[in-house]
């Protein structure tokens, strides 16, 4: 017996004492990693967006324009659209001069994202979608305050070249409309 319990405590020895040996680590996989169908873009654009409302509150239409393309179209959620971007200058200097005698904007929110892969029949690239709450006093005296949504697209050169803005026009053809 003393034998055996001497033999087990230097096996007991000799094994802890031995080297394991490395453990082999696999080597890494790599995978393709694909970008994200959308992700948040750069906020230079949420501050392009905030200038365009700016200027337009402001009268400065040849300001707020500065950001669009040559080939910029402009549409609205009726159908309505204007293409190019002297159309678009000559519609609001039109508007914001003879229309409109106020408008602000108190309510904002911003989101730049970048379409990766697009879902439907939305162009890929760098768009700004924007929810501004509006406060408008036109010419003939009339206010509104409402809603509107705006998604704004950019060209590879961070020009805007396509405008899409969801509103309900029929309580501004009400207060313009004129009485009989």
């Amino acid at each position: 017996m003393r034998n055996l319990v001497l033999v087990l405590f230097c096996a007991a020895i000799v094994t802890s004492c031995t080297k394991k040996p490395e453990e082999q680590t696999a080597a890494p996989v790599v995978t393709e990693t694909k970008p994200a169908p959308v992700e948040i873009a750069d906020p230079k654009y949420t501050e392009i967006g905030k200038a365009f409302s700016a200027n337009l509150s402001s009268g400065d239409i040849d300001a707020m324009m500065a950001s669009y393309a040559d080939n910029a179209v402009y549409v609205w959620s009726s159908g309505d659209s204007l293409s190019g971007k002297q159309a678009i200058i000559d519609y609001w200097k039109e508007r914001r001069g003879k229309v409109i005698e106020t408008i602000t904007y108190p309510n904002s929110v911003w989101l730049p994202i970048k379409v990766n892969q697009p879902q439907s029949v939305e162009a890929p690239g760098t768009w700004l979608l924007a929810w501004n709450q509006v406060a408008v006093k036109y010419k003939n005296g009339k206010e509104l305050s409402f809603w509107s949504h705006s998604d704004y697209h950019f060209n590879n050169n961070d020009k805007i070249d396509r405008v899409i803005q969801y509103i309900d026009r029929a309580p501004i053809n009400a207060a313009l409309a004129s009485k009989k």
